[in-house]
């Protein structure tokens, strides 16, 4: 027999199902949020928030470095790596205890147990301290399980020698030379982190360019970036194997179908992610997924089974927390019947290389192909003051729009603070904004926004900073 009742059973507390658990308690919808390890999910403690505080403090570190010609010089500049990992483990931990803090501040229960599904009404929670299992009854379960690294043959991955992100997150040496499989997003992001502090990087890429989700021109800069720095990028590339050999591993790939031997101290494994819908009982349910294994859900986030619901990495691409986390608060609005749906027309993206990435909307080639005639703006911060004076003049701002009516279709941003200036092109989209819109719009000078106003006036034929033929 059940020994707890509830209204909403929510699996997993990352980041789209704490915030489902955070509204459901502000809505006064009585709910239970189950997590099996640490609060925050991947984001918090494995991903998002400790890859960038490592990035951050490299770039400070590379800053610091190269800024005699500023005219300031920084003597005995050094890495402690184990302080650096004991000071973002810092900022993890008082971020996953906060998420707890706010759950159980908005009058929903926090319970650590693993959870199986049994019925769609019926969960058993399981306890790793060997407590009495716990039968949960409720109305609706949310399926919030998230998503795990990718595994390819012949890689197994060990902590060692062959690292998923979470591996190389917890480094307390700086590799000599590391090989990255996957010039994706999160590979990129750490393998260019160790580059700045020393680290040979060989990337492994399968396609014939790396960051094969963003606008061409912009991961061109990624790549230009990583070469400069000392790295090496092949494409085309397949990783077949590797082999512990003289105190190092060699791995082995086909680049260009010839075989090449690489050295390296560690392998980062980064071929993507893939969701987690099976092993607690889903599966039993018959909820339908799609051919990748995510879980398909409608714009209430609802599966095919009456009463379970979905969001977060689970449910697709993207793969992103902020997309959990709007699915997450949609959910709650729907479970206290609200009339809510996730309708948003646009979901940001981030990339945190060398330069940062930022887009939203369409690309240009994407937008060509849905039908559209468009015209495109482009601003570099080369030319930008703002830019200059931080020493960050590369890079560029690119707006696409519908040549027949000037409406923004999507804007692609690669540069310094790329991943803070992309929020206003997401709102400009969302609300059916047209270049004329942000052109009007007087942005702050000096600052690097000026440069999202100024690509705005290149689309339409007005800018003043740039060469710029006025459109008839």
């Amino acid at each position: 027999m059940p020994n707890l009742k509830t209204t909403v059973l929510i699996i997993g507390a990352g980041t789209g199902g704490y915030p489902c658990a955070i509204r459901l308690g502000q809505l006064g919808v009585d709910a239970i949020l189950v997590e099996k390890a640490l609060p925050g999910g991947v984001c918090l403690n494995w991903g998002c928030i400790p890859s960038k505080a490592l990035i951050s403090a490299t770039k400070l570190y590379t800053k610091a470095q190269e800024a005699a010609d500023m005219g300031l010089e920084f003597s005995g500049a050094k890495v402690d790596l184990p302080k650096m990992q004991t000071w973002k483990a810092g900022i993890v931990n008082k971020l996953t205890t906060g998420v707890r803090g706010l759950v159980k501040g908005s009058g929903t229960q926090y319970i650590e147990a693993t959870a199986e599904i049994v019925s769609p009404k019926q969960v058993v929670l399981r306890y790793a301290d060997g407590k009495p299992d716990d039968t949960v009854e409720t109305e609706h379960i949310v399926v919030a399980t998230g998503s795990v690294p990718i595994s390819i043959p012949g890689f197994e991955i060990d902590q060692k020698r062959v690292l998923d992100s979470t591996g190389a997150l917890a480094l307390d040496k700086i590799p000599g030379e590391m090989v990255c499989i996957g010039g994706g997003v999160i590979g990129l992001e750490l393998g260019q982190t160790f580059q700045r502090l020393g680290t040979k990087l060989t990337v492994l890429e399968g396609l014939d360019r790396i960051l094969g989700t963003v606008e061409k021109d912009c991961a061109a800069l990624v790549n230009k970036q990583i070469i400069a720095d000392g790295g090496t990028v092949h494409t085309k590339a397949r990783a077949t194997g590797w082999e512990e050999r003289d105190g190092r591993a060699i791995v082995k790939a086909d680049i260009d179908g010839k075989p090449v031997e690489i050295p390296a101290d560690v392998i980062l494994l980064s071929v993507g992610r893939r969701p987690v819908a099976k092993g607690f009982g889903l599966e039993k349910l018959g909820v339908q997924l799609d051919e990748r294994g995510f879980i398909r859900v409608d714009k209430r986030q609802a599966t095919s089974v009456p009463g379970i619901w979905a969001v977060g990495d689970v449910v697709g691409q993207p793969m992103l927390a902020h997309k959990a986390s709007h699915e997450g608060e949609v959910l709650a609005e729907v479970l206290a019947g609200k009339n809510a749906i996730n309708d948003a027309r646009v979901i940001p993206n981030v990339v945190f290389t060398e330069p940062e990435i930022a887009s939203a909307g369409l690309g240009a080639q994407e937008a060509k192909d849905a039908g559209y005639t468009v015209d495109i703006g482009k601003f570099p911060f080369s030319v930008s003051g703002r830019a200059m004076a931080i020493g960050e003049a590369h890079g560029f701002v690119k707006i696409v729009t519908d040549q027949a009516d000037g409406r923004v279709l999507g804007v692609h941003i690669v540069g310094p603070e790329a991943s803070d200036l992309i929020s206003e092109a997401a709102l400009a989209i969302e609300m059916g904004a047209f270049a004329e819109d942000i052109s009007l719009t007087i942005h702050p000078h000096p600052t690097l926004g000026e440069a999202v106003m100024e690509a705005a006036k290149h689309a339409i034929g007005e800018a003043v900073h740039i060469p710029n033929r006025r459109k008839r």
